[in-house]
């Protein structure tokens, strides 16, 4: 069947009974999208009656017409986005008119705000809450910017701190300190423009390394707190946990892609086969043997029959500055933010560049804490293909699309929350197309 197709979907699926005060989990079959540089991932799901989160289709394509996750090619991303989708549609028998979208373009930033909002001495509602929040956006709005997510990390009712749902608490003051994560706004545009091509809405945009951690973290590491390094090909993204919250997300501009063309700059040889070199043979390790084991290598531009010998230690000693320059960059923006105590002793390692051999090791050595690989996890009928750290990502956006890390439920932001603002540009450009 043709990739670019789209199908008609099934009846819809009747909607599981959500627990009370819990936020109402999304009805039928909803769909996620991961815009990489090396590839773009869709996923399909359905929370069950039991409310366990189930695949029902999954598709990927390899990355084209993104770099650095930012869109630089319009028709080509679109190619693959659709390609990605129709794969996932026609293994679920449904039709996407919406996806939750991760968010790596556009040099997304964190900040803290502190708020407050008179209450009066009566018992705090909704409404205050709404205000409160929409207070602390608005003061974190800049030119140019559009902000992604405004995150209450805890209120203060009064004197009272740490209060997570303050609801029906009387005080004179209701005060909160809200977490934004904003992008540059045409960065936004384009991916609005992107999606709008391919007859999607985006129902919603999400930090990727923040999808990361909601798919990789055990409920103890979100609460003590970790560090998650999202080591993706054109970025690595890194997000904060502790008390439960994301305190803190950033990206930096080195990702597996830039290892592979160190690779391929470095020995004159083919991008593809640099990918192949760092795939089978690379290394953050030094190994004793690494000098007797030679690899060959094809040059550019040359005869195919003429192919070079390099020692496998060469290719190690091309890594391994890229790699510790990746982590001296997530140490000097741990140490700057101020989150080092905060974000306890563990790393999590994910996203596809996370796989190298070795780099648990030195980002163990250079970080100065525990390290691990984080996988997905929690997830039904996730296909044995999806289940590496590479796909961490599109799985934890299926968690938040359905409606996992949230808080205060029941308290509808919709109008101002930067779906329904993506949602706007994606009417006003399809309109157009």
């Amino acid at each position: 069947m043709n990739d670019m197709s789209r199908r008609v979907p099934p009846p819809a699926l009747d909607p599981p009974e959500p627990p009370a005060r819990n936020r109402p989990r999304p009805s039928g079959a909803f769909g996620v999208l991961d815009i990489g540089t090396t590839k773009i991932v869709c996923i399909i799901g359905r929370v069950e009656s039991d409310f366990t989160l189930r695949v029902l289709g999954f598709g990927w394509q390899k990355g084209r017409g993104v770099r650095g996750g930012g869109i630089t090619d319009i028709e080509e991303a679109e190619r693959a986005i659709r390609a990605a989708v129709g794969q996932a549609e026609e293994m679920a028998g449904t039709r996407l008119r919406a996806v939750t979208a991760n968010l790596s373009c556009g040099q997304p930033e964190s900040r803290l705000f502190n708020v407050q909002w008179p209450v009066g001495g009566r018992a705090v509602t909704d409404s205050d809450i709404r205000r409160v929040l929409l207070e602390g956006r608005a003061r974190a709005l800049c030119e140019g910017r559009e902000i992604i997510h405004a995150l209450p990390l805890a209120f203060t009712a009064d004197d009272m701190q740490g209060v997570a749902d303050p609801r029906g608490l009387h005080c004179e003051t209701l005060s909160t300190r809200l977490h934004v994560v904003d992008a540059v706004s045409t960065a936004l545009r384009t991916l609005g423009a992107a999606m709008a091509r391919c007859d999607l809405d985006v129902a919603e945009l999400v930090s990727a390394p923040m999808a990361a951690g909601m798919a990789t973290l055990v409920e103890d590491e979100k609460q003590l707190g970790a560090t998650v390094l999202d080591m993706g090909g054109g970025t690595t993204g890194m997000a904060v946990f502790a008390e439960g919250q994301l305190l803190h997300t950033a990206q930096l501009p080195v990702g597996g892609v830039h290892v592979t063309n160190d690779i391929a700059r470095i020995l004159s040889t083919p991008v593809a086969h640099a990918e192949r070199l760092k795939t089978l043979y690379g290394s953050a390790q030094i190994s004793p043997d690494d000098e007797r084991e030679m690899l060959p290598v094809p040059l550019v531009g040359e005869e195919e029959h003429q192919i070079a010998k390099v020692p496998r230690s060469m290719v190690v000693n091309i890594i391994r500055p890229r790699l510790e320059e990746t982590f001296e960059m997530v140490k000097e923006r741990l140490d700057g933010s101020g989150l080092g105590r905060v974000a306890g002793t563990r790393v999590v390692l994910t996203g596809g560049a996370s796989q190298l051999s070795g780099a648990r090791e030195m980002a163990a050595r250079i970080l100065g804490r525990q390290v691990r690989l984080g996988r997905p996890t929690s997830v039904r009928d996730l296909p044995d293909s999806a289940a590496g750290p590479a796909f961490a990502t599109a799985v934890g956006l299926l968690a938040w699309a359905a409606g996992e890390g949230r808080t205060l439920h029941g308290i509808d932001l919709e109008a101002e929350r930067q779906g329904g603002w993506m949602r706007r540009v994606v009417d006003f450009l399809r309109e157009r197309l």
